[in-house]
């Protein structure tokens, strides 16, 4: 299981697979010349993600996914909260790529920008908006501004065999509009995979099964 960006293996906790053996991936510090297909490429052998493998992954843990599976003809993709090729990414992708400007942001803020969870995740309870600042808040400042540049870099077109992919109609971050064979939950937002843990927990169940 692959967290999103700003988060950690924690964004998982309301995730029920107690049937499977679970590996949650925890970030490695990546080179500054790494790309998410090189970053894939790393976890690969960190985790030792294998054939039989069945890789979930939320925001950009999901893009990760995407190129692991096409490096690895893994057993099934299960992507939420994410986007499949470079086609479903928002439009403000274009803008960043062209007005970069998260290059000039000192790599000591990047933790700090929490005042902006709320305005794209949605209104969160107290205990769930503490939760999701601290994640940030523990993330690698030096991770963080990799991670957006290479997100942002990301331009892959090819969707490999066995997909899956669940998201939101209320998703802030990747508009549900621009993506193509998701299954959707209504009133998802960005972190559905936590607070909307019951709806997703139930089409992974059904997810897993298939042969």
């Amino acid at each position: 299981m692959i967290a999103g960006l700003g988060a950690d293996t924690r964004v998982y906790n309301n995730i029920d697979l107690h049937e499977h053996e679970v590996i949650p991936v925890d970030w490695i510090e990546p080179n500054k010349t790494d790309t998410l297909i090189t970053y894939a490429q790393k976890l690969i052998q960190q985790y030792n993600i294998s054939l039989n493998s069945v890789i979930i992954g939320n925001s950009l843990g999901g893009m990760l996914a995407i190129e692991i599976a096409k490096i690895i003809p893994v057993n099934k993709v299960i992507l939420i909260s994410s986007i499949k090729t470079v086609d479903e990414a928002p439009w403000y992708f274009s803008v960043f790529r062209n007005l970069p400007a998260y290059r000039i942001i000192p790599k000591s803020w990047m933790p700090s920008s929490g005042i902006f969870i709320e305005l794209f995740f949605g209104k969160m309870n107290p205990d769930d908006l503490w939760l999701f600042k601290d994640m940030l808040k523990k993330s690698s400042p030096a991770f963080l501004k990799w991670a957006m540049g290479a997100v942002l870099k990301w331009d892959n077109k090819v969707i490999p065999p066995n997909v899956y992919h669940i998201t939101g109609d209320k998703d802030l971050v990747f508009s549900h509009g621009r993506i193509k064979g998701a299954t959707i939950i209504k009133g998802g937002t960005h972190i559905m995979i936590f607070d909307k843990a019951k709806q997703v927990n139930k089409l992974l169940k059904g997810i897993l099964k298939k042969k």
